[in-house]
Parts: C-alpha cells; sequence; structure tokens
C-alpha cells in the first residue's frame, strides 16, 4: 500500500477496517452508528476536547497522572481513587504491554492470572480483550474524562475498540510510537497504521463527535532537545489533520533547565499553531501538555517529590494547558494508588498555588524562544523539501537522512547520531548534531555552550557528559558535574 499524506478515500478505510476488526473476537462488538450516538449522549464533562479548549481559554493547567490494571472492577476503583483523593483533572487508562504489541493471547492469560491471584499480573488495561462494553463500564464510572495511553505501533484495534468504548482522547503516532519503543518495525508501517487511527477519528468527526489526539511528546525521555520533539510533533499533528482530526494536544518531555522548558511549551503552542494554519488546517484546536521529568527518579521519596514539584512548577508558569504527572515510586516500579495519588496532590498544589502567575518574558527566554524556532523550521523545511510535496513520504527520507533523528532511540531506522548533552546551566544541547540540517551559526551556538561547561568543569566535552547527564537527576543534581 502506498503510502501518501492523502486523506484516505471510504472504500479504501472500509475495505481495511474487516481486516483490523477481525483481529481478535471483540472486534466484532463495534457498531459505529452507535457508537457515534453513545459519544453524542456524553456529557460535555467527560469530553477532553471541551475540557483542553476551556483550560486554554482560562489558562488553566490540569493535572492527569498515569495508571492501568488488568481486571474492570479494579481499573474503575484505581482511577476513582486517582479522581477522588488524588484530585485528578483527567484520568488516563493505560494499556498492558501485551496489547501495545498486539498479542492478546497473552493478554488473556494475564488477565485470567490476575483474577486467579487476585492482583494485577498486567501493567495496564487489556482493552482489546475485554471489549467495547467493558470500556463503557470504566467511561461511566468516573466523573472527568479519560484518555487511552499506549505505545503502540499498530493501534488499530486498539483504537477502534476503545473509541467505540467512550474514550474521548487518543494518544500515540506513527513515529512518536515507532522509533522510540520498536527496533524492527518500518516507519512506512506506522504512518499508515496511524492513518487508519486519524480517519476514524475522522469519521467520528464527521459525525459531530470531537475525539483529542495526542501525538507523545517525549520520544525517548532522555535529554531529548526541543527541536527534534517539536518537529515529529508537528509533524504527526499535521499527518493526523489531513485525515480530519481536528483537536490535538502537542507534547513535551521536562528537560529540567527553567528557560529552556517555558521556551519549548510556548513555541510547541505557537509553532504547532502556525504550521497548521500555514498547512491548510486553521480549524485544527493546537493545545499542549508537559511530561514532567521522564528519565531516572531519587529513591528516595522526599527527593522524588521535589523533582514532581519542578515538573509542576514548570508546566504551571510556562502555560501548558495539562501536565502528566509522575509519582514518589519512579524509582521502584509500578506505583501503588496511594503513591499515585500523592504525586497528583503535590503537582495540584503546585499547580494551584502558580495559576495566577506565568513567567514574564525576559532576553534569555526570548533568545531560548528564537533557538527553538529557527532549529524547528530548519528540521521542518528539510522533511517538507525531501518529500517533495509529501509530508508522509518526507518523514520517511527524514529518518533515513538523520535530518531527524531521536537520540537513545531503539529502532534501526533512526541514525542514532545525535548526542545532547547539558550546557553550564542545565539546557540541553548538541554535543554532536549528527546530520540535523542547521546553519553554521546554530551549530556554532551548541559547541560554544557545551565549551563553556567544559571549561566551568575543567574537563573536555565528551560523550562522559552525556553519561553523566544521564544519571544526574537521580543523584539529586541536574547537571552531571563530575566529582
Amino acid at each position: 500500500m502506498e503510502l501518501k499524506n492523502k486523506r484516505w478515500s471510504s472504500e479504501r478505510f472500509l475495505a481495511q477496517r474487516k481486516e483490523v476488526l477481525g483481529g481478535w473476537p471483540t472486534g466484532a462488538n463495534v457498531d459505529f452508528e452507535e457508537a457515534v450516538a453513545y459519544h453524542q449522549a456524553l456529557p460535555p464533562g467527560k469530553i477532553f476536547a471541551h475540557k483542553l479548549e476551556q483550560g486554554k481559554k482560562e489558562g488553566v493547567t490540569f493535572a492527569q497522572p498515569r495508571a492501568g490494571v488488568a481486571l474492570v472492577a479494579e481499573h474503575i476503583e484505581l482511577l476513582r481513587y486517582l479522581q477522588d483523593e488524588g484530585g485528578a483533572d483527567l484520568l488516563p487508562t493505560t494499556i498492558d504491554s501485551y496489547t501495545r504489541q498486539n498479542r492478546y493471547r497473552e493478554a488473556e492469560t494475564g488477565i485470567a492470572e490476575s483474577r486467579n491471584l487476585g492482583r494485577s499480573m498486567l501493567n495496564g488495561f487489556p482493552a482489546v480483550n475485554h471489549g467495547v462494553d467493558a470500556c463503557r463500564q470504566v467511561v461511566e464510572a468516573v466523573g472527568v474524562p479519560v484518555q487511552v495511553r499506549h505505545g503502540t505501533p499498530d493501534a488499530r484495534l486498539l483504537a477502534e475498540i476503545t473509541l467505540a468504548g467512550g474514550f474521548t482522547d487518543y494518544e500515540g503516532g506513527g513515529i512518536s510510537y515507532n522509533i522510540p519503543y520498536s527496533k524492527d518495525v518500518p516507519l512506512e508501517n506506522t504512518i499508515l497504521y496511524w492513518q487508519y487511527v486519524d480517519r476514524l477519528i475522522g469519521e467520528y468527526e464527521s459525525r459531530g463527535v470531537r475525539i483529542n489526539r495526542e501525538p507523545f511528546g517525549p520520544l525517548t525521555g532522555t535529554l531529548v532537545p526541543p527541536c527534534i520533539s517539536h518537529s515529529v510533533a508537528i509533524i504527526e499533528a499535521l499527518l493526523a489533520a489531513e485525515q480530519g482530526v481536528k483537536s490535538v494536544t502537542l507534547g513535551y518531555g521536562q528537560c529540567g533547565n527553567l528557560i529552556q522548558d517555558i521556551a519549548a511549551i510556548r513555541t510547541l503552542q505557537e509553532l504547532g499553531e502556525k504550521y497548521l494554519s500555514e498547512k491548510g488546517y486553521p480549524e485544527v484546536m493546537v493545545t499542549t501538555v508537559f511530561h514532567q521529568w521522564m528519565g531516572g527518579f531519587p529513591q528516595d521519596e522526599s527527593k522524588a517529590f521535589g523533582v514532581i514539584s519542578w515538573g509542576a512548577a514548570i508546566a504551571a508558569l510556562a502555560g501548558a494547558t495539562k501536565v502528566i504527572v509522575k509519582t514518589p515510586h519512579e524509582a521502584v516500579g509500578i506505583p501503588t494508588k496511594e503513591a499515585n495519588a500523592a504525586g497528583i496532590k503535590t503537582t495540584k498544589q503546585v499547580l494551584n498555588m502558580l495559576k495566577d502567575q506565568k513567567y514574564a518574558s525576559t532576553p534569555e527566554l526570548e533568545q531560548e524562544m528564537e533557538i527553538i524556532r529557527r532549529e524547528t523550521g530548519s528540521i521542518l523545511d528539510r522533511v517538507f523539501d525531501l518529500g517533495e510535496g509529501d509530508l508522509a513520504q518526507g518523514a520517511v527520507r527524514a529518518f533515513q537522512a538523520g535530518v531527524i533523528d531521536i537520540p537513545f532511540a531503539p529502532s534501526r531506522f533512526n541514525t542514532g547520531k545525535l548526542l545532547p548533552a547539558r550546557d553550564n546551566h542545565g539546557a540541553v544541547r548538541l554535543l554532536d548534531y549528527g546530520d540535523l540540517p542547521f546553519a553554521k551559526e546554530i551549530i556554532e551556538f551548541h559547541r560554544e555552550k557545551i565549551a563553556e561547561r567544559g571549561r566551568a568543569e575543567n574537563r573536555s566535552p565528551s560523550f562522559q557528559m552525556v553519561i553523566d547527564d544521564i544519571y544526574a537527576i537521580g543523584k539529586g543534581m541536574l547537571v552531571g558535574r563530575p566529582k
């Protein structure tokens, strides 16, 4: 099937839909017309896009956790706890790892084991196995909107079942849920898979049902420069808009430097709206999500709360529409519901304290925003050139050429030349820019920032800086200084 950034015809979509729905028995229970009616009957307070639009207008930052367990009743109990005790504004349903790999038989075994042992033997909610009715039980059991969060390269059947089940937000994308997650899945395949997902959402949109889409912003979550995550988010937003998506939430993973992180969120909103408008999709609503620190956490809970609070403060000061909350158990494994709620309450306390404050413009902030604009613009211009008018082809060729290069990604379709490291103030810069299409002055900017840190630490810039930075926050610092 040829890959093009062109809205799928109804014939093409419906022909593939029969195959997708036949992937597991629960697919037979998907009735699109009935699902549309179900969505149309949902109260506005349970519709993700409406809540995000409200937050954007009012300048409010919402708090949303990650959470998911194997069995329906226990999953509902968990979400209600995070809503009632934690005060979550928005809720997730995090999908288990077997489902993410379309391994539904193993997920079925995990469900059975969970029932027998009385505790979840899966690291998430196996929505495909549970089916449409179970998903609706989840949606109906809580009072706020619920999003599907996962990590699935081929998310077509999962989308069919969860959207028919009443979820009003769907995370991921053909790049962001492939390159950081998989080793051998061709990018052409996953972009096609996600065109199907977005075409499905376009069908709902054509019936007046608003489904928000959220490309996964943090990517590998490890020292990802803003220009890389911005470029991927904007490409995925444009690909989704072509298939009929009308609401997107663009994401960014916290790097840790106050100025850089605020600049990143503000330019993400700005550039997302700019490119969608310029490329013919001015009607698409753009919001932003800030992910609290995605790297290694301190094992000490008190120190972990410090990391969580810093992320909450930056999200509020930057004006992000929502923030994805971490827990004090990040360093040790899947959190208890109490620890998850504690992370939300910590975040909400900071958000509420800062809700009337935004970080004012400064020369340093303006410089950082301009750097991000120029870098992202250089990458996207080259992507469009490589595609010769077709964004989907341009994205594939950009990864082949290293024009987009995600640090530390496992995919063999990623060149892996890019090496990020922090500068002397903790902002993420480039030790090695690989094949990114940057102007000479941008390259020199990064080179000097890294050299400045080297002089301060009395060592030559090297890969050791990268290693030190990866482990720094877990050891109580932002910059990985030599002892």
